[in-house]
């Protein structure tokens, strides 16, 4: 008989503990009774949706699916129970297992249990890419101690690609700069953001990012935090600034139109998910508190 690991609904967690992961390379000996399972698919997760759970496929359906469990990459421990990630590569998902999007699982299962999902995602996509070396085009395997793949041929080291933005809400007293990009539907506003490019710090690409999609200046950056965003494979890290000068010209092609919104003038914003969001509220909570004191 094959049995799944059953999710709660954020909604309808009654969990009272906080969960916490371990992240690992290697597998213990003795994996744990009721191991988790990630199957990626892409971008996506393998899951069974039933109305008001989402369900994690066991070794059994694993193994039903024509996949070789041993063939799985080992992720940690969250709350007590091993987790593994495997790639489902050219297996044909038939019902009751579907692949839904990472986006589209968040709020459906609990935050921390997502969170590994985007791992899993990203590291079972990156061991199905890297299977050949770059430099001499020897087959890559993996490292027994390290999350990378190893060239035994020529010594070449891969290790997962994680790119880094910034992400910036920048500040003009008690407004806030939102902008819109041509990838948003028409309504919708989010703050700045960039890729770091080789030999730049974060404020340098924070000045470069601003100035080349908006064209105005900031100062007093701040640090606010950071988001692994699995979308495929970036790393956000969030700050606040503030506006120093210069007039809003958007540069027409990643950013199509940005104005200074008030707090009781916002356009659509980013889901709850995003760093995007949790700046937005912060500055939000931060005007609220300020107008109430």
């Amino acid at each position: 008989m094959t049995y799944g690991v059953t999710l709660s609904l954020m909604g309808a967690m009654d969990l009272n503990f906080a969960m916490t992961f371990v992240p690992g390379v290697a597998p213990p000996a003795i994996t744990s009774p009721n191991p988790l399972w990630f199957l990626a698919s892409d971008a996506s997760l393998v899951v069974r949706l039933n109305v008001d759970r989402v369900v994690l496929p066991a070794s059994d359906d694993i193994r039903g699916l024509g996949l070789d469990p041993s063939d799985c990459l080992y992720l940690g421990r969250l709350n007590g129970e091993d987790c593994f990630t495997i790639a489902a590569g050219s297996v044909v998902v038939t019902e009751p297992w579907s692949a839904q999007g990472l986006r589209s699982l968040h709020g459906r299962l609990e935050e921390e249990v997502f969170a590994v999902a985007g791992r899993a995602v990203q590291i079972a996509t990156f061991a199905a890419t890297h299977r050949y070396c770059g430099r001499c085009g020897s087959p890559m395997t993996r490292h027994a101690e390290e999350r990378c793949m190893v060239c035994r041929v020529c010594g070449l080291l891969n290790y997962p690609r994680i790119a880094p933005a910034i992400i910036v809400l920048v500040r003009r007293k008690s407004q806030a700069l939102l902008a819109h990009s041509p990838r948003f539907p028409a309504t919708f506003y989010s703050t700045l953001a960039g890729f770091v490019e080789p030999g730049e710090t974060l404020e340098e690409t924070l000045n470069r990012e601003v100035r080349e999609e908006t064209g105005i200046s900031v100062t007093n950056i701040r640090y606010f935090g950071s988001q692994p965003w699995p979308f495929p494979h970036s790393l956000m890290v969030g700050f606040t600034a503030d506006f120093a000068g210069g007039e809003i010209v958007v540069d027409g092609r990643e950013i199509t139109d940005a104005r200074w919104f008030s707090a009781n003038q916002l356009p659509d914003l980013p889901p709850q998910l995003s760093i995007a969001r949790k700046l937005i509220d912060a500055w939000l909570a931060d005007v609220t508190s300020r107008e109430n004191s």
